[in-house]
């Protein structure tokens, strides 16, 4: 795994502008290296608003939409369209602007799909696609960039301290009980996480900070999941100022 760099802006705004324009290069250079692109979206409030800079700027025209795919890194286990769910926000400030591939865009199962209030059975099916896409030998692809938010209890995707998710190998695990409501979620664990190329750890507000400082020590993820959030090329945190404080 990577050793992080921190990237610090002066605040929620510049760090969304900041982040968009990074993921615009990133996208480009990876569907000029490797002919597409694949990203994992998160939530939040500044995972969202990462998203809606970039469905402002004029160089988002620079992505070959047709050729990105788009994935999840959680997801609460709610009916489709549901305004708590990560993929409803993920189309509402981005995808619903831009010529993305609807084949390619991936959301995590909803709780109105084939598995119905199933989590677990969502947790497989959504592994399956990603062993599908993932190519032989591999569980999931190699994804150019996976953004994360980070909670103040230092979590990650919907990896919780002290819950079983944390030390699942399977690519993906449901969650119940989750201490932040909804309780139920479907989740990408560290073996998926890792997979990345790129994982850049999203924070802005004072309530990060700590957080934002368990993660750059690293140390014991089933403590602070942020600290096992690395990339195989690179892992970033882009921070506010008062996420640092």
């Amino acid at each position: 795994m990577t050793s992080p760099t921190v990237l610090t802006h002066r605040d929620q705004e510049v760090l969304a502008a900041t982040a968009a324009a990074r993921l615009v290069t990133t996208i480009v250079d990876a569907q000029s290296a490797r002919g597409s692109a694949s990203v994992v979206l998160t939530g939040g409030g500044v995972g969202t608003a990462v998203l809606a800079a970039l469905a402002a700027a004029p160089a988002r025209d620079a992505i070959d939409w047709a050729r990105l795919d788009v994935w999840w890194g959680d997801e609460r286990f709610l009916p489709t369209g549901d305004p708590e769910r990560n993929e409803t926000g993920a189309r509402e400030a981005l995808l619903d602007h831009v010529p993305v591939d609807p084949a390619r865009v991936h959301p995590m199962p909803a709780t109105d799909g084939p598995d119905g209030d199933d989590p677990d059975a969502a947790a497989d099916r959504y592994a399956a696609d990603l062993r599908a896409a993932a190519g032989p030998g591999a569980s999931v692809p190699r994804f150019d960039v996976l953004m994360l938010g980070v909670g103040p209890d230092a979590h990650v995707a919907s990896l919780f301290p002290g819950m079983p998710a944390l030390t699942d190998d399977r690519p993906v695990a449901s969650v119940r009980d989750a201490p932040k409501p909804p309780p139920t979620r479907i989740t990408l664990t560290f073996p998926s996480l890792r997979a990345a190329r790129e994982v850049w750890v999203l924070a802005s507000g004072a309530s990060k900070a700590e957080p934002v400082r368990l993660g750059l020590a690293g140390g014991d993820p089933s403590r602070a999941p942020v600290a096992g959030a690395r990339g195989t090329e690179r892992t970033l945190f882009l921070v506010d100022l008062a996420a640092t404080t």
